[in-house]
């Protein structure tokens, strides 16, 4: 198993911050963004050694790790971000560390996927970062345009093997200054990887930037999405109709670009509507020709797979159909059984029922169904 270190930058003033207060001590909520910050890293990896690095003279620093029950893990900085690393670098390099991540004490949303992600990166490289593209067009300051598809936005942790970015640092940053760890490795010539960054892992620098972040961190709460869809009988057809994963033979099917499972497309946007992450036409568009007859299943797992990302955690799923025809009942607990395995739920925790409008309306004439769907989701700050 790997011995990997992290070394905690929480040596700068913060002055952005608009107090006098270096902005890592500034609390939100009851605890310091530090105490944040340290918290979600240590949920995230069980790292071998922690390094901290601190001013001198730092009042405050002793109380935060107290009270995390850290103790001799401090090392002082220096006058810039570089001399703060590679001083945290030198009070590491007998200790037999095969990796280091290096953290902005400021990023206090780090995730368990996130470090995942730029563990497996360190399989086939020697650096990896998170990084995000950018959306907005991008200007220099006399008006000439640039192109953001070649830029993208660099976040921490930045993952490294030691002894490579140890040597890195004292053949290129010794009187350098750099912005981040990931330019002393391009300047060392490191093969470096980027992973999927994250929105929610910014920097808090600014006053607003904190009231950002209090907002994020009352996130252990319960949340409720629901979705709708209807689908058109395809009366032509002889293929299965599929709903709620399931195919059930009929003798006709359902009209869509994909599958047209209507019960799946329902739960899904039910899910993505607990997390506020738009619906399922945003994700997977119809007017993308590598959807067409895809598997509504894939579309259920993708929002799975972004709510665990997101901290939160599906709790129960009620899914209604609504239709003359077919014949729900019989295949009900299939179903269930079907949902219960793609959401990795307990059957007691999956409910399909159906139900009709009493002959009117499409439904009611045998056009096609319906679906809704609510799910019940819990996120852990």
């Amino acid at each position: 198993m790997n011995r990997t270190a992290l070394i905690l930058v929480a040596a700068g003033k913060g002055t952005r911050a608009g107090t006098s207060v270096p902005k890592q001590y500034q609390k939100i909520g009851n605890k310091t963004l530090l105490t944040h910050t340290l918290e979600n890293l240590k949920k995230s990896h069980n790292f071998s050694k922690i390094r901290v690095v601190v001013s001198t003279n730092d009042p405050w620093i002793d109380d935060v790790l107290n009270e995390l029950g850290l103790h001799g893990v401090t090392t002082l900085g220096g006058a810039t971000r570089t001399k703060s690393v590679h001083s945290g670098l030198e009070s590491l390099k007998n200790l037999g560390i095969d990796r280091v991540f290096i953290h902005d004490a400021a990023r206090p949303f780090v995730t368990p996927a996130l470090i995942s992600d730029l563990n497996k990166a360190l399989d086939s490289a020697e650096a990896a970062a998170p990084a995000l593209p950018i959306a907005d067009a991008l200007k220099t300051r006399d008006g000439q345009s640039v192109d953001r598809d070649a830029l993208r936005r660099v976040q921490t942790p930045q993952a490294f093997h030691f002894d490579t970015l140890y040597a890195a640092f004292q053949n290129h940053a010794q009187d350098e200054s750099f912005a981040d760890d990931i330019a002393v490795a391009h300047a060392a010539g490191m093969k470096i990887k980027f992973t999927e960054g994250r929105d929610e892992n910014f920097k808090v620098t600014y006053p607003e930037d904190f009231a950002k972040a209090a907002r994020m961190m009352d996130q252990n709460y319960i949340a409720t999405g629901s979705g709708f869809d209807v689908h058109q009988f395809d009366m032509d057809s002889t293929d299965p109709l599929w709903l709620c994963g399931i195919p059930i033979d009929c003798g006709y099917s359902l009209l869509g670009h994909s599958d047209a499972d209507a019960g799946l497309h329902a739960l899904t946007d039910a899910i993505l509507g607990a997390m506020c992450f738009g619906d399922i036409g945003d994700h997977f568009p119809p007017s993308d020709q590598k959807w067409k007859g895809a598997s509504s299943d894939k579309f259920l797992r993708f929002a799975i797979e972004e709510l665990s990302r997101r901290n939160g955690t599906l709790q129960h799923v009620d899914v209604t159909l609504i239709c003359e025809k077919p014949k729900i009942k019989p295949h009900r607990e299939a179903m269930r059984a079907r949902i219960s395995e793609l959401c990795a739920l307990p059957l007691s925790r999956v409910s399909v029922k159906a139900t009709t409008t009493e002959k009117l309306g499409f439904t009611g004439r045998g056009e096609g169904l319906a679906a809704q769907a609510s799910a019940t989701v819990r996120f852990d700050g």
